[in-house]
């Protein structure tokens, strides 16, 4: 099909046209609405939640310190080789604080371990127990993940009220057509007869 005839075919509704109604411009900037919050849209929330990421994920490394706590207690063996998650298991672990405070509290360690042992835990600045910070490249993947999910979020819901607005304008076009129908359909009947 020639390009100019397929691009007329799309662009009917934006064209001068004595059959073309009212609700067919309402649709036409619709769609031109819904795409536009879509490209421009999605790529600044997309972009906008990625650099938030970032920016938090960098300030968890400045404010997160490894710290050297002992185990207070045995870990029991993982009693399965399947999964990460299996080689670590729920301790108390004690540390000392900055102020030079001893504190206790529970983290993840590794299974296997026993007590008196030294393990790498990560502290706020309170000295409070934290997961370890994301590093650069997992931070930045991170935060390209959550640009998608953001951009794809708008894109969906622009798509979905959009399509809801095309929904009921359609049923007004359907409602409307049955009411001139109810006018015109006795007069059709009678003409053909």
């Amino acid at each position: 099909m020639d390009g100019t005839v397929c691009t007329k075919k799309r662009m009917w509704r934006w064209r001068s046209n004595p059959l073309r109604r009212r609700d067919d411009i309402i649709e036409a900037w619709i769609v031109l609405l819904v795409w536009a919050v879509v490209a421009v849209g999605g790529s600044v929330a997309g972009l906008v939640t990625a650099h938030a990421a970032d920016e938090v994920f960098a300030r968890q490394r400045v404010e997160r310190h490894r710290a050297q706590a002992v185990l207070l207690a045995d870990v029991p063996p993982a009693t399965s080789a399947v999964g990460a998650a299996r080689q670590q298991g729920l301790a108390e672990v004690r540390w000392t604080a900055a102020d030079g405070t001893t504190r206790t509290d529970r983290t993840l360690v590794t299974r296997g371990l026993k007590a008196g042992a030294e393990v790498d835990v990560w502290l706020d600045r309170r000295d409070g127990l934290v997961t370890e910070p994301p590093s650069r490249t997992e931070a930045a993947v991170e935060a390209a993940v959550l640009g998608a999910a953001a951009a794809l979020a708008l894109a969906g819901t622009a798509f979905g009220v959009g399509a809801v607005a095309r929904w009921q304008l359609k049923r007004r076009c359907v409602a409307q057509w049955g009411r001139e129908w109810e006018l015109v359909g006795p007069e059709w009947g009678r003409q053909n007869s």
